[in-house]
Formats: structure tokens, C-alpha cells, sequence
């Protein structure tokens, strides 16, 4: 769920992405303000441009070279982070041998989210004296907050002592901004969704509007910010009512497609499974000169994860699919664990087994295992035919939310325990053909890594669980340390910003 649908984005984006060019630091986020502040926002028009502008953040969990899919793969252990050598990607090296330092953090991880941030703060703050329809209005603002909602919630899971920025920022005050506590962003986080859920329509026409948030993916978002925080009961309410009957469809729409392969057709966008979801095209012509910095369109997950230089012999039965920098190859533990698994083939793409048995070639990159992430591999006909570079203009979605998610966040919120936590984590299995096992704790946890495996949710679960420290430990985890990213030294130049505990 990133943009207002792309035939409505690639108009609107012309007007949005002149204005609003992503800033290289926190502390430049107010200069190219001064036009929007006082000559736009006056209509409708104007404003969905603006809304346009909050949306296209999405895209970093999935585009860029810096995206959270990747990133936070490579800190689980489910991955490592691979490429093509250990420098290829400082940060995302750092992070996966946990020597993650304030100089060698890619600092887009927190410009980019309050990038959004700057964005929604500026149109909730110039909505109140626009010339528009008062519904209208309160949807845009609910967007607003419901997307502010969604980027605080990555940088305080990523950085947990952050800014709470909730108005703009004059130039003269920017330099003075201090952090918040954890509790209060929180705050802010659920005051935002609440009042997001109390405007925003149940359904949207996917013809037209698809990608744009609803009641339903705002209190999916909720019951996960709730369970964040520890506060169960307040997420499983919020969980039950999008889930509905495990195993049926919601009073959203949702409801778990039959076949967990058909997740990560390319073209099966905004289906039925799908609660927030990050969208892209190959109609922006993305290229090396502007790639990552915000107005790119592809998803470079697809590329990042595929075999270098793969080949296939003369009738080969091996998949037709493009190379790629071989990131994220999953580890050894985690083949292990899903090797026997229905959702196997879908998630993993087994290289070594398919160059032992004579039927393709790649060459090995850097911690190859031999898995490669198939969720997000494409496929030959997905590779574009137009202007841009091919490889930056692929078009897969991401979900930042789906449905089997929200069913075992719901299991987890009722304490593992009840017939209505089995229901729902016995649904998410026999999906796959799985029989039902009885409902714990360690069997949600082993659910949820083998379901959502390769899709960024992982090291997040450790953390929530406190299980990274042993998980992780080999890795080089430093508990109480590396629970969280350093901040940028960037942001600490000439600010009032204190670093977290542990970095220097």
C-alpha cells in the first residue's frame, strides 16, 4: 500500500516530486517548504497532490538500495547479508555482523521517514483553510495521520529515541529539537490510527483508489503497534475485527488467498490477502542517476536477492530469471527449518540443488549458502521493455501488512491460548495442506518465521520476544545495545539529538 493507485500517482507525482526532493538530513527538512507553505494546499487538487506526497514513502520498504525488506533481513537469522563482498553495502554489512556504527548507518533509514512525516505534518497543518468538500478533508487528514502513524512506528522500532514532530518546524527552531520518549511517540502513534479509523472507508474501489489506506488497514496497524507495546487485549480487539472468522472473509474483504504461491505473482496486486501494501511500477524509467532518492518507482528487492550472472544449459527445467547481487541468501538454520516445509518452494530458490544436478549456474557471492529468496525473485517476463535501466524497474509489490500476518499477531495477542487462537493459527496452515498443531507460543513463532520468512518482519519478532540475544548472539548481538540502530552522526552535528546507548 504506497501509492493512490499508479494511473492517479504518475499524473500527481509530476506536480508532488517538484516540491518536495528528498532532503539529505534531518536537519534540512524545512527550506524547500517555504513555497508549499504559503502557495499551495488551497483546493482539492492541490491537496491530493500533497497526500500523493505523504504516500510516496512507502516505497522505502521495498525500493532503493536502502529498503527495510533487505535491511532488516540481513540482521535476522534467517539471513545473512550476502552481495558481493563484505563492502558491498557498509550498512547493511553492519547490521548483519552487528558492527553497525553512527557513521556507517545509511542515514535514509531516518531521513526518509521523516521525509513522510515532514510531508503529512505540512498538509494536516495547511488542510483546516483549504477550499474543499469537509469529507474529503477529514479523509485526507486521516491518511495523513495514518501514514505518519506508519513511519513513526518504523523509526521508533529502528532508532527508539526519536523527535515527535506533530506540527512543521521553522528553520529557527530546527537546530533545538529534541527527543521524545518512547511512550509518548507510542502515543502519538495510537492517536493517529484512532483518529484515522474514525474516517476512513471500509473499502476502497481497487479500479480506482487501490493502495490507498482504510478503517481496516488502520486497525490492522493498530493491533500491531499494540502488541509492540505489550498491550494485548487492546491489539487482539483491534486484530479480531479485521481478521473476522479465521478462514473466511472479513467485514473488509480480507481473506487468505488459497494458494500461498500466488502471493508473489506479480501481477496479482492488492488481492484479497492484502492489508497495506507498497507499490510499484516500471513507469517511472528509474536510472542509475536518481535511483534511491525518493521519486524511483521499481523494486529493487527483486534484483538484490537474485544469483549473480545465472545461466541455464540447454534444456534446462530450472526457472527462466534474471541475475541479480545475491543479498539476503538465507542461512543454513533456516533452510533447516523450512525444508520440509509446503511453503518451501515459494520461499526458497535452491540454487545449490539446482547447480548440483547439472540444471543452471550462477556464480557464488559473498556468505553463499546456495538459498536464495524466491518470494521476490523475478522472472524473465517481468523484466521491462521500456526506458530505464531494467534492473531498477521492477514492478512486484511488497505487503507491509497481509492477512495470515494479522492472524498470528491476533494468536499471539490472546496469549497463545484459547479456541480462537488455535482457529486462526490453524487457519494460516491448512492453507499450506498443514495439519493443525496445538496453539503456543513457541508454535506461533515458528509459524510466523516459516509464513512471513524473507519479508522483513523477522529481526522485529526477536526483539518483541526477547529472543535476539540468544538468536543472534553468534552474530555479534550486544543486548541492551542492539536492539536498536545508532542515530546518524549526521543528525548529531550541531543538534540537540543524544546518541543511544552503546554507540559511540
Amino acid at each position: 500500500m504506497k501509492k493512490i493507485q499508479l494511473n492517479y500517482f504518475i499524473v500527481a507525482s509530476a506536480i508532488i516530486l517538484s516540491f518536495f526532493s528528498c532532503k539529505k538530513d534531518f536537519v534540512d527538512i524545512t527550506p524547500k517548504g517555504q513555497f508549499l507553505t504559503e502557495n499551495y494546499y488551497q483546493n482539492a487538487d492541490q491537496c491530493f497532490s500533497g497526500l500523493v506526497g505523504v504516500y510516496d514513502v512507502m516505497r522505502k520498504n521495498s525500493g532503493g538500495f536502502e529498503n527495510m525488506i533487505t535491511m532488516m533481513n540481513a540482521g535476522s537469522d534467517d539471513h545473512v547479508a550476502g552481495g558481493g563482498g563484505s563492502s558491498d553495502g557498509a550498512g547493511i554489512q553492519g547490521f548483519s555482523n552487528y558492527t553497525l556504527n553512527a557513521t556507517i548507518i545509511p542515514s535514509s533509514f531516518w531521513n526518509d521517514h521523516y521525509q513522510g512525516i515532514f510531508r503529512a505534518n505540512t498538509l494536516l497543518d495547511k488542510l483546516p483553510n483549504a477550499t474543499m468538500d469537509a469529507s474529503l478533508k477529514a479523509r485526507f487528514a486521516g491518511e495523513a495521520k495514518a501514514l505518519r502513524a506508519n513511519y513513526y512506528f518504523n523509526l521508533v522500532r529502528m532508532f527508539k529515541n526519536i523527535p515527535l514532530l506533530t506540527k512543521p518546524v521553522a528553520t529557527t527552531e530546527i537546530y533545538n529539537v529534541v527527543q521524545a520518549a518512547p511512550a509518548d511517540v507510542y502515543t502519538q502513534i495510537e492517536n493517529d490510527l484512532l483518529d484515522a479509523i474514525n474516517v476512513l472507508p471500509g473499502t476502497v474501489p481497487l479500479s480506482t483508489e487501490a493502495g490507498r489506506f482504510t478503517k481496516g488497514a488502520a486497525k490492522a496497524l493498530l493491533g500491531k503497534v499494540y502488541l509492540y507495546e505489550g498491550k494485548n487485549a487492546l491489539a487482539a480487539a483491534q486484530l479480531a475485527d479485521v481478521n473476522g472468522t479465521p478462514g473466511g472473509t472479513s467485514i473488509y474483504g480480507y481473506k487468505l488467498l488459497t494458494n500461498f504461491s500466488d502471493l508473489w505473482v506479480v501481477n496479482n496486486k492488492f488481492n484479497s490477502e492484502s492489508i497495506i501494501e507498497a507499490c510499484h511500477s516500471n513507469a517511472g524509467n528509474s536510472d542509475w542517476g536518481w535511483w534511491g532518492q525518493g521519486n524511483d518507482e521499481g523494486n529493487s528487492v527483486n534484483v538484490m536477492v537474485g544469483p549473480r550472472s545465472y545461466s541455464r544449459p540447454t534444456g534446462s527445467t530450472a526457472d527462466d530469471i534474471p541475475s541479480g547481487w545475491s543479498f539476503n541468501v538465507f542461512t543454513q538454520d533456516f533452510y533447516n527449518a523450512i525444508k520440509s516445509d509446503p511453503r518451501f518452494s515459494a520461499t526458497v530458490f535452491d540454487m545449490k540443488a539446482l547447480k548440483t544436478a547439472g540444471q543452471a549456474d550462477y556464480i557464488e557471492g559473498y556468505q553463499n549458502t546456495g538459498y536464495f529468496l524466491n518470494k521476490f525473485l523475478p522472472r524473465q517476463s517481468d523484466v521491462t521493455t521500456g526506458a530505464g535501466t531494467p534492473v531498477l524497474n521492477y514492478r512486484q509489490d511488497s505487503y507491509v501488512i497481509r492477512l495470515a500476518d494479522t492472524y498470528l499477531m491476533e494468536a499471539e495477542a490472546l496469549g497463545a491460548t484459547g479456541a480462537r487462537a488455535q482457529a486462526l493459527l490453524d487457519a494460516v496452515r491448512a492453507r499450506v495442506g498443514l495439519s493443525s498443531i496445538p496453539v503456543t507460543l513457541a508454535n506461533i513463532k515458528l509459524e510466523r518465521r516459516l509464513e512471513l520468512a524473507g519479508e522483513g518482519h523477522r529481526f522485529f519478532d526477536l526483539v518483541r520476544w526477547g529472543d535476539a540475544a540468544a538468536k543472534l548472539a553468534s552474530r555479534g548481538f550486544v543486548a541492551g545495545k542492539s536492539e536498536v540502530f545508532p542515530i546518524p552522526f549526521s543528525e548529531l552535528q550541531g543538534t540537540k539529538l543524544v546518541q543511544n546507548q552503546g554507540y559511540n
